[in-house]
C-alpha cells in the first residue's frame, strides 16, 4: 500500500482539476454473488482506490473542491463486531477518517439522506454514469430532489461531466510509485512464465499451467491474476480470448500464455508462445519470427512522440508482407492492407493503456487526432498472427499456429522501459527453457 500522502496528493490534483465550482462522487462497484450465498471475491473500483486507497466494498467518495468544509467526504460500512467475526475487520468511520484522509465519513446508509445536499449549488457534477444502476438511481433521485428545492436556494449541478475529462487523465501518466507497482508486477509475472515453459510438456494441461502461473503470482506477494489467465494449446491459441484451459498439451503443440499479476492493484500483462517439445517446428519458427521481428521493431518505435497508431500501422505493414511471403495472403501488399485481407489474420489493436486496470483508462485521441506517447504512459506492445485450424486457402502446415508476444513498456523522457524485459522471448531461450536447460543470466 502506497504512504497516505500519495493518495491526498491525488485528490488534490483531481480537485484542482475539476475547480471550485464542481464536484465528484466516486463509488464502488456493488459485491456480485457467483452462486447460492457465495459472493466473487470484492476488487475496489480502480478510481476509488485511485483515490484514497480503500479497499472495502459499499464506499462512495464525494469530493468537493469548493467546500468551506468537508472537501473530502466518505460515505463507508461502519464497525460491527458482530459481522467482523465472519467477514474481517472494517475500518469504520474514524478510519475513514484517520488513514483514509476523509475531512467527513457517514454510514454507507446514510448516502441517500445526504447525496443532495453535498452535490448542491455546483456547476458540473464529476460522476461515472451507466456502470451501476443502483448507483445512477441515487443520483438521478438527488437531482429530482434539488429541482423541487430551488424556491429554498437549493439547486442540481448544472451539467454532467464524465470523469474521463479529468481523472482518466491524472491515471494515464504514471508517478513513479506506479511505476515501481508496474516493475513489480512485471518481474513476478516473467517469473510465472518462465515457470509454466518449465512445465508445460507434452501431455500436461493447461489448466496445471494456469494453476503454477496463479501460484506463483500468490506465492510472490501479489493478490492474483490481473484478468483471466489464457493457456492456451495448439489450436487453442488461435482464439485471441480463450480461457476454457482445460485441454491436454500434445507434442507439437505452440502454447500460448497471456497472463499478468496485480501487485498493490497494479497489472502487468504478457504473451509469450514456445513449443512444448522444447523445438519450434520450420513453419512455426517462420511465424513466430515474423511476430517476434515485427515486436522487437514496434517496441523501439514506442516514445514520446509517437502514436500508438503509428505504432499499429507498421505491425500491419509488417505482418501483412510476412503473410504475403508465407502463402496466407497474395496479390499485393498495399491492396491487402486497404482491403482489410490481414484482418483475417491479424484482428485486434496492437496497444493499450496499462495500469490499475489491464485495458487502462485514457484517451486514444486528442483534438481528434491519435495523440503523442508522453513520458510516464506505460502501454502493451502485442502484435500476432492467429491461422484457424479450419482457415481455407492456406498452407496446410500453418494452420493452428497462433502466435503472439506481448510486453509492457514504459515512456521515458528519452524513449522507454521495456518492463518485462525479464521475460524470454527469444526463440533459442524459449527452446532451452522448454528442454529443461537453465536460462544463462
Amino acid at each position: 500500500m502506497f504512504d497516505p500522502a500519495v493518495f491526498a496528493a491525488r485528490r488534490d490534483a483531481y480537485m484542482q482539476a475539476i475547480g471550485t465550482s464542481g464536484v465528484a462522487v466516486v463509488r464502488s462497484l456493488p459485491e456480485r454473488v457467483r452462486n447460492g450465498d457465495a459472493f466473487h471475491p470484492f476488487r475496489q473500483h480502480s478510481d476509488l482506490f485511485y483515490l484514497t486507497g480503500f479497499v472495502e466494498p459499499d464506499t462512495t467518495l464525494i469530493l468537493r473542491p469548493g467546500a468551506e468544509t468537508e472537501r473530502v467526504v466518505m460515505f463507508v460500512r461502519p464497525r460491527d463486531p458482530e459481522l467482523e467475526v465472519w467477514d474481517g475487520r472494517r475500518a469504520g468511520l474514524e478510519g475513514a477518517k484517520e488513514r483514509y484522509g476523509a475531512d467527513a465519513a457517514y454510514p454507507a446508509v446514510e448516502l441517500n439522506s445526504k447525496l443532495a445536499e453535498l452535490i448542491s449549488n455546483t456547476e458540473e457534477l464529476h460522476y461515472s454514469l451507466g456502470l451501476d444502476d443502483e448507483m445512477d438511481l441515487k443520483i438521478a433521485h438527488a437531482i429530482a430532489r434539488l429541482r423541487k428545492m430551488e424556491r429554498k436556494g437549493r439547486r442540481p449541478p448544472r451539467a454532467l461531466v464524465d470523469p474521463r475529462a479529468a481523472l482518466h487523465e491524472l491515471r494515464l501518466r504514471k508517478r513513479p510509485e506506479e511505476l515501481a507497482a508496474l516493475r513489480k508486477a512485471s518481474q513476478i509475472t516473467s517469473e510465472a512464465h518462465v515457470a509454466a515453459m518449465k512445465l508445460g510438456r507434452p501431455g500436461s494441461f493447461e489448466h496445471e499451467l494456469e494453476a503454477v502461473i496463479n501460484y506463483t503470482f500468490r506465492k510472490a506477494g501479489g493478490s492474483g491474476p490481473g484478468y483471466t489467465t489464457i493457456v492456451g494449446a495448439g489450436e487453442n491459441a488461435t482464439v485471441l480470448h480463450y480461457i476454457d484451459n482445460r485441454c491436454a498439451i500434445a507434442d507439437g503443440d505452440l502454447v500460448l500464455v497471456d497472463a499478468g499479476c496485480e501487485y498493490d492493484h497494479y497489472t502487468a500483462d504478457i504473451t509469450r508462445t514456445w513449443p512444448a517439445n522444447g523445438s519450434f517446428s520450420a513453419p512455426q519458427k517462420r511465424v513466430y519470427e515474423l511476430v517476434l521481428s515485427t515486436q522487437k521493431s514496434a517496441v523501439a518505435m514506442a516514445k514520446p512522440g509517437a502514436t500508438l497508431d503509428e505504432i499499429h500501422q507498421f505491425c500491419v505493414r509488417s505482418l501483412t508482407e510476412g503473410m504475403l511471403s508465407l502463402g496466407l495472403l497474395s496479390g499485393g501488399l498495399d491492396e491487402r492492407i486497404t482491403d482489410l485481407s490481414y484482418k483475417k489474420f491479424f484482428m485486434h489493436g496492437t496497444s493499450h493503456w496499462l495500469g490499475l486496470d489491464v485495458h487502462d483508462v485514457g484517451a486514444y485521441t486528442k483534438d481528434g487526432k491519435a495523440r503523442p506517447l508522453e513520458p510516464g504512459m506505460v502501454i502493451t506492445v502485442e502484435p500476432g498472427l492467429y491461422i484457424a485450424a479450419d482457415a481455407a486457402d492456406v498452407p496446410p502446415e500453418l494452420r493452428g499456429i497462433g502466435v503472439r508476444i506481448e510486453d509492457d513498456v514504459a515512456i521515458t523522457a528519452d524513449g522507454n522501459e521495456v518492463l518485462t524485459a525479464a521475460c524470454p522471448k527469444e526463440l533459442e531461450e524459449l527452446e532451452a527453457i522448454c528442454r529443461g536447460r537453465v536460462r544463462q543470466a
